[in-house]
């Protein structure tokens, strides 16, 4: 159960939330909701002088940092994920009197943080905006028979924030003719074939690609000869 070092040198004191029902290796109170190792044995908070803390949980970055500012002492809190075979933070212990002038802090300039939230929401909009309209543009040029609302649609699905998509990749960003393609290729995978249909009828997805491949061809070759057509 010990706590990797590359976490413990970045984190200062730790404190694990414990998965298992231990006992303090010293008092032999518990079962323990909050740990620390020690030469590998479990301590409860009171035996390691930590039992004044109060647990703040992540999610407020701000709040956390002040609250770690104001307390003279302090320690990250940590949890062990199974699933990933790691250790992740999950707060911190901090003073009381710390975490309430840090959340006086907080309230003082919280108009000056949301309007700061909405301001970064307005840019990255716009900049959203100005970047799936490359992208849309992108299209036509390779595609230019491709429908424009589609275009606007398929860019729209491709670019779209925090989606993990073709788009919002390395090579999306650039708006490389491979990236673009993919992007066109999926769209008329789900939309033009009956490609979502055979997943539905449990066909190996290795599969169902296979069979609307011609599909596939067929739709790009169109929306690409449209283009040769009207250059002619």
């Amino acid at each position: 159960m010990a706590v990797p070092t590359t976490l413990a040198r970045g984190a200062g004191l730790l404190v694990v939330q414990s998965l298992k029902r231990k006992r303090c290796s010293v008092c032999r109170g518990g079962p323990l909701s909050l740990l620390v190792l020690e030469q590998g044995a479990p301590r409860c908070l009171d035996c390691c002088d930590l039992g004044h803390l109060v647990f703040l949980p992540r999610g407020d970055t701000a709040l956390t940092r002040r609250s770690r500012e104001e307390s003279g002492l302090s320690a990250v809190v940590v949890r062990f994920n199974r699933r990933r075979s790691r250790y992740e933070r999950q707060g911190v212990l901090v003073e009381e009197a710390a975490l309430a002038r840090a959340e006086a802090r907080c309230l003082e300039d919280a108009e000056a943080r949301r309007r700061r939230r909405a301001r970064d929401a307005r840019r990255r909009a716009a900049e959203d905006a100005r970047f799936a309209e490359a992208f849309a543009g992108e299209i036509s040029r390779l595609f230019p028979g491709c429908p424009e609302e589609r275009a606007r649609e398929i860019a729209g699905h491709a670019s779209l924030r925090g989606s993990g998509r073709v788009g919002r990749s390395a090579a999306g960003r650039a708006l490389t003719e491979s990236a673009v393609t993919s992007a066109v290729v999926a769209s008329v995978r789900h939309v033009d074939t009956p490609y979502d249909q055979l997943l539905m009828n449990s066909v190996p997805r290795h599969e169902a690609r296979r069979r609307i491949t011609p599909a596939v061809a067929t739709v790009l070759r169109g929306w690409q000869e449209a283009g040769i057509d009207s250059a002619g």
